[in-house]
């Protein structure tokens, strides 16, 4: 291994990827998954070196258990449950779940399969890995870090003159430019600033005593198109009523996008727009968005005034700043910023992720409300989900 390595705590990964993890070991142990790895970047190759370093750190990551100490920081979290926690005593990631490839024009391939509440957990692991080695062998990583360090000076004394001054929680792992550089961010911008109300970085939550911050992802309610007894277009409402009936409103921020908004919202019923604290954002207009929903918390009565806004889709701090002020008199409003905290360099930021993309063998899908983000392989099932979707808005809209 030419690197030093990259992950070296099963905690150094997103929140969220426990909090669903828990509603699957309680409920839906019997489902597998496959995960794939996509560059959405055009014209980004990924050279020998790379790869055989990807997959040395890969080997590393697998040889990783949960420490005495991390466990009991995940008791620590109020809805974290113990029996989840000694399930993670004997969990450790499984090499042979996960398959990489390079073709010959340096496109890199990466699958994970296996059951779902292990397939899972790689998802944020491997993102790391991908990301730090692609800078670290492509770039000189200390001109990246001054970079870095330059304009992280220009956010931290933005916040100090009051140019910004809305609250956020540092969303980086998947996309950061390295495990040292998100931690030497998420300390001085939470040391420097009264901004930052926490992390998604369980590890960095632990080490530096900040408030650990997630919900779920578009996979969870993605996992519900594999299962056959329920109708594709009312997996939001399954998701839903199962993440409630785990967390019972303690752990209360739902996604809005996966099978598109619209639709969300005719799940999004009074019972749950009570049971619920909030909604994130994730793709389309972030400002029709927050109008949409505030007016859907005014249709059953609910001050949207002590409901969270929480918007999360590729954020820079001028745009957060702009929706602060749009909506900061009329609900509670913060946002999750990720690769403009992490990997804010002289260099373009990857993008690059890992959808789930079947369940026990059916392809599934997101839709969100952003076509361009919409990633299937199987484009028969994506138009057929399309018209699922289509025609319950119109019959109810009826």
């Amino acid at each position: 291994m030419k690197l030093a390595p990259i992950v070296n705590s099963l905690l150094d990964t997103d929140l969220y990827k426990f909090n669903m993890d828990q509603v699957i070991f309680h409920k839906h142990t019997d489902l597998c998954g496959e995960y794939y790895f996509r560059c959405r970047n055009a014209g980004v190759t990924f050279t020998k070196e790379m790869f055989d370093e990807i997959n040395a750190q890969i080997d590393h990551l697998c040889t990783l258990t949960f420490t005495k100490e991390e466990l009991d920081y995940l008791r620590s979290i109020r809805f974290i449950k113990r029996d989840y926690v000694e399930f993670l005593r004997l969990w450790r990631p499984i090499r042979e779940y996960v398959k990489t490839a390079l073709t010959d024009d340096g496109e890199l391939q990466i699958v994970v399969s296996g059951p779902l509440f292990s397939a899972m957990q790689f998802e944020i692991y491997l993102l790391e890995i991908v990301n730090e080695v692609y800078f670290r062998l492509k770039y000189d990583y200390d001109e990246l870090l001054a970079s870095a360090r330059e304009r992280l000076e220009g956010k931290i004394e933005a916040f100090k003159t009051g140019k910004y001054n809305f609250s956020f929680a540092e969303f980086g792992c998947r996309r950061r430019l390295s495990r040292e550089w998100e931690e030497e961010a998420v300390r001085r911008l939470a040391g420097e600033t009264n901004n930052m109300v926490g992390t998604s970085n369980v590890y960095l939550a632990m080490k530096l005593n900040l408030t650990p911050i997630g919900t779920y992802a578009h996979e969870f309610v993605q996992m519900y198109q594999g299962i056959d007894s329920i109708p594709l277009a009312y997996t939001n409402h399954y998701a839903l009523e199962d993440w409630y009936n785990e967390y019972k409103g303690d752990n209360g921020t739902a996604l809005t996008d996966t099978v598109t908004t619209d639709l969300f919202l005719m799940d999004f019923n009074r019972s749950m727009v009570n049971n619920f604290t909030g909604v994130r954002h994730d793709s389309g207009d972030p400002f029709a968005w927050g109008e949409k929903i505030i007016a859907h918390y005014k249709k059953y009565g609910a001050d949207p005034r002590t409901k969270l806004l929480l918007f999360s889709d590729s954020l820079n701090f001028d745009k957060a700043q702009a929706l602060y002020d749009c909506f900061k008199d009329r609900a509670r409003v913060s946002f999750g910023i990720g690769t403009f905290v992490s990997n804010d360099t002289c260099e373009p930021a990857l993008n690059i992720v890992i959808k789930l993309q079947t369940v026990n063998g059916r392809p599934v899908a997101k839709l969100s409300d952003t076509p361009g983000k919409a990633m299937c392989l199987d484009a028969e099932y994506l138009e057929y989900l399309k018209r699922a979707v289509a025609f319950r808005l119109k019959r109810e809209a009826e």
